[in-house]
């Protein structure tokens, strides 16, 4: 909650609200900390979001009435930056835009501070090739995509000019926003739901985990290819255009489920030799919540794992992706090496409370010299 001497009028500005992710989840986070801030967002479908969303105050741009929108966003990507120059937000004192795409391009007035929590500089301009693959984007799309690439990409380094305060939310997105931006920022890291898990007992550590969505550049191959030349028990949770060939390369000591529900994440974590976190991430929340579990973690030692795993401590690090460095850590890893206690002590400097006090920290500092300068 915002410290009761505070006033601030404040509104939250989305990308989009047609699906659940771990951007998401930072903004029902936000709506914690501000409770009363309207949501400023491109487009909304309820029926693809939580029932608790349609007690929020949530505006939407005219990009919501295009037909085929809620589920084809990807479509009309080049008029997302138009659409949120549109907003108004006269009479705010804050804005902060929860950013990996284009909703840090609002205009805002003079007096209103702007603090964009940047999950990534917009992935589809600046890592176009790898947003292509995770989007699964066909030849027709690519070529339509690659015509405007330029101008956008004009487009989104003036827009972030506008914003007054960058965080970012590991020291990989910091680097983006230099390079990129040619902004300095100060690293946040997002809120993991720690409380969600918890170390077992006698954890049975029989098997290798891993929990995602099975896209290629997760890669999921590298763990599968891995465990399948040495013969080790792995268990691979999730869904995705990759499953049928992770299922032809696997050998008989790979397991796949499909997504699991929570409680039965849970056990599954709880219960794995290790995690096994083989793609490159911006941060990379369940890693978090596996030593959250008091399980280890092996990791491509990359992206927000930098941040979240200490090596040799809750975990190891393989360092090019390939089947080759994994299974060298494989080999030597052992489970015992790992104390549950120091990986649920490290992902605790990662819970939703430590983030909110951050943030709130942060903001009190910029409010502060806000309020003096206009003295």
């Amino acid at each position: 909650m915002i410290p009761s001497e505070h006033v601030w009028r404040v509104a939250i500005v989305h990308d989009w609200l047609n699906q659940i992710g771990g951007a998401e989840y930072v903004l029902e986070v936000l709506k914690e900390i501000f409770p009363a801030a309207p949501v400023f967002t491109s487009i909304y479908d309820p029926k693809r979001m939580p029932d608790a969303y349609r007690q929020w105050e949530i505006h939407t741009s005219w990009l919501n009435k295009l037909p085929g929108i809620a589920a084809h966003h990807q479509w009309y990507l080049s008029l997302f930056p138009l659409a949120f120059e549109e907003f108004d937000f006269s009479g705010f004192d804050l804005v902060i835009s929860n950013k990996s795409a284009f909703s840090h391009s609002v205009i805002t007035p003079p007096e209103t501070e702007h603090i964009s929590y940047c999950l990534t500089p917009t992935r589809f301009l600046w890592q176009y090739q790898a947003y292509r693959q995770r989007e699964g984007l066909g030849r027709l799309a690519n070529a339509l995509f690659r015509r405007t690439l330029h101008n956008q990409r004009q487009f989104d380094r003036l827009a972030a000019d506008r914003v007054d305060h960058f965080i970012a939310i590991s020291r990989a997105v910091q680097a983006r926003i230099q390079k990129y931006y040619r902004r300095e920022s100060v690293v946040i890291y997002p809120p993991v739901n720690t409380d969600a898990f918890q170390p077992t007992v006698h954890p049975s550590a029989d098997y290798f985990l891993v929990s995602s969505r099975l896209i290629p550049y997760k890669r999921i191959d590298l763990a599968v290819q891995a465990c399948t030349n040495l013969n080790l028990p792995l268990v691979v949770a999730g869904e995705g255009r990759d499953s049928a060939y992770l299922r032809r390369v696997a050998g008989p000591t790979v397991r796949f489920l499909p997504r699991q529900p929570l409680a039965k994440l849970r056990t599954l974590v709880q219960n794995c030799r290790a995690f096994l976190f083989p793609g490159l991430e911006d941060f990379g929340i369940t890693p978090v919540e596996a030593m959250a579990a008091g399980r280890p973690v092996i990791a491509f030692a990359g992206g927000g794992a930098l941040d979240t795993i200490v090596n040799g401590v809750t975990g190891e690090f393989f360092h090019e992706p390939t089947v080759e460095s994994l299974v060298d850590v494989l080999q030597s890893f052992d489970p015992a090496d790992y104390d549950p206690a120091a990986c649920r002590a490290q992902a605790e400097q990662f819970a939703k409370e430590k983030f909110q006090a951050k943030l709130l920290t942060f903001i009190n500092e910029v409010m502060e010299r806000r309020a003096q300068q206009r003295k």
